[in-house]
């Protein structure tokens, strides 16, 4: 498993980190719905990664946000060898993986995504519950909030 943001072996981020503004390339959003102040904590998490990132970049910008694009393919690449490892579907490896090593790569992809967004729009929590209300709003018999 690899760090779901970086295609380097750094070390994970301080937590800390103050958050670093990125360049917006998004239109406009949808006004978000209000939300438990607890909801906002993983986007406190991927400010701090993105402001991590860009401080040890020495990219330009504009290859630096298509990379952090692309390590999502790299991500997925390795959620489904995880899938594969823990069914046994490689018959030299066998059953290389467990279903946690699944969840965990899931989870990278996740973040790498959220990251990704960030990079692109200063407003990826907004863009992203919108996106997820639309979603939602799709859905016989759900309620978006």
């Amino acid at each position: 498993m690899s760090d779901p943001v970086t295609a380097s072996s750094d070390p994970a981020p301080d937590a800390n980190c103050p958050p670093a503004a990125a360049p917006s390339s998004a239109g406009p959003t949808a006004p978000a719905a209000p939300t438990d102040p607890a909801d906002a904590a993983p986007w406190r998490t991927v400010e701090a990664l993105v402001g991590w990132l860009d401080r040890e970049s020495a990219l330009p910008k504009e290859q630096e946000r298509l990379l952090r694009v692309l390590k999502l393919s790299e991500e997925v690449g390795e959620a489904a060898q995880a899938v594969i490892g823990a069914t046994g579907q490689n018959p030299r490896k066998g059953r290389s993986h467990t279903w946690d090593d699944v969840h965990a790569e899931l989870c990278d992809v996740i973040v790498t995504a959220m990251v990704a967004l960030r990079t692109l729009t200063p407003e990826a929590r907004q863009v992203f519950e919108g996106h997820l209300r639309r979603v939602a709003e799709r859905v016989p018999g759900s309620e978006a909030p």
